[in-house]
């Protein structure tokens, strides 16, 4: 049930303090007393918020249980761990079905996922009784817009090693991308769990520059663009080390041509995002358009290839690089989303 609000007369205390009383049913229902804390937030440019200082810090957030079955499937258990990550649960224990253990198996996958996906994690207790995972990073010590740029960097650098791994035929190289990737995904991860949080958290959502909760969104989906720029990287090196040889010649040279473009375009979109600049954007979105230029260069230096498996192994580099730009073109589309009521006050 929605209350509908009660009439309150604004009081003036002193040289420049403002005073609203607060109704005493609120009080109760909060275990509030004389002397206790709260937060006031604007939310939006008419709404005020008045929390307690622990609202959303209960022990229910603080602490969550995951019961598994020596039947569950390992990556249905995986999955679990990482929903309570991302629901801000400071400590996960994962406990055994009555009168069963947990199996050798099921303590890899979780060893695992703690490693590879939830960053800022540790298990402080590991038996066939009982795993606790204890999540101990936060905004303070990592930011969401460094932690992105981090993983931009990281997904741009695992492109330019992938194309590299093709030209020199290296397969460490093409191998060290792969194994690069799970520190990108952590870092997304880390990212979408901190914009879980912040939907429904205003202090926390101003603290990370954002104007309301359809920007967290938005964001969200940019997160997810930077992960499929690893992805594609992935895709190259392992070619390199299935295929095991090398990328030459003209092709080469129109490949790494095409994929510069792809990555400034990425550079492009993603300074519009940390600017917040709509017109930066519109601008990015129609250069990223050119991508086709580039592709067609791949493809024509490709002519003089008679070599049917070439043909098609350059053609799906190609298709993977123009991706990165197709990336490059929805983030730019989500910056407009999240500033065109800059440019319509502007009008």
């Amino acid at each position: 049930m929605v209350d509908k609000g009660q009439i309150r007369k604004i009081q003036f205390t002193g040289k420049s303090s403002y005073i609203v009383s607060l109704p005493k049913d609120w009080i109760k229902d909060q275990g509030l007393k004389q002397g206790d804390q709260v937060t006031v937030g604007r939310n939006g440019s008419t709404i005020l918020e008045v929390k307690p200082v622990n609202f959303g810090k209960s022990s229910g957030d603080e602490s969550s249980n995951l019961i598994i079955s020596p039947d569950d499937d390992k990556s249905t258990i995986v999955r679990k761990l990482i929903a309570l990550y991302f629901l801000n649960s400071k400590t996960i224990n994962v406990k055994p079905k009555a009168g069963t253990r947990i199996s050798p198996t099921h303590r890899i996958a979780i060893r695992n996922a703690v490693k590879k996906v939830l960053m800022g994690s540790e298990i402080t207790a590991d038996s066939t009784d009982g795993i606790t995972v204890q999540v101990l990073i936060n905004l303070v010590e990592l930011s969401v817009d460094g932690a992105f740029k981090r993983m931009l960097s990281m997904a741009k650098s695992m492109q330019t090693d992938a194309l590299l791994s093709l030209k020199e035929n290296n397969d460490e190289l093409a191998q060290e991308v792969i194994n690069s990737d799970d520190d990108v995904d952590r870092f997304g991860f880390y990212i979408i769990r901190q914009l879980t949080i912040a939907i429904e958290n205003q202090h926390m959502l101003e603290e990370m520059g954002f104007k309301n909760s359809r920007d967290c969104l938005g964001y969200r989906v940019i997160v997810k663009n930077i992960e499929r720029i690893g992805d594609h990287a992935v895709t190259l090196a392992q070619d390199a080390i299935d295929i095991k040889k090398p990328i030459k010649g003209k092709i080469m040279t129109s490949i790494e041509k095409m994929n510069e473009f792809a990555l400034t375009a990425i550079d492009n979109t993603c300074l519009a995002l940390f600017k917040n600049d709509y017109l930066e954007a519109e601008n990015a979105i129609s250069e990223s358009s050119k991508i086709k230029k580039y592709e067609d260069d791949v493809l024509k230096a490709l002519d003089q290839s008679k070599n049917s498996e070439e043909v098609f192994r350059v053609r799906r580099i190609a298709e993977n690089i123009r991706r990165i730009a197709e990336y490059a073109s929805d983030i730019g589309e989500i910056v407009l989303n999240m500033n065109i009521e800059k440019v319509i006050k502007k009008n």
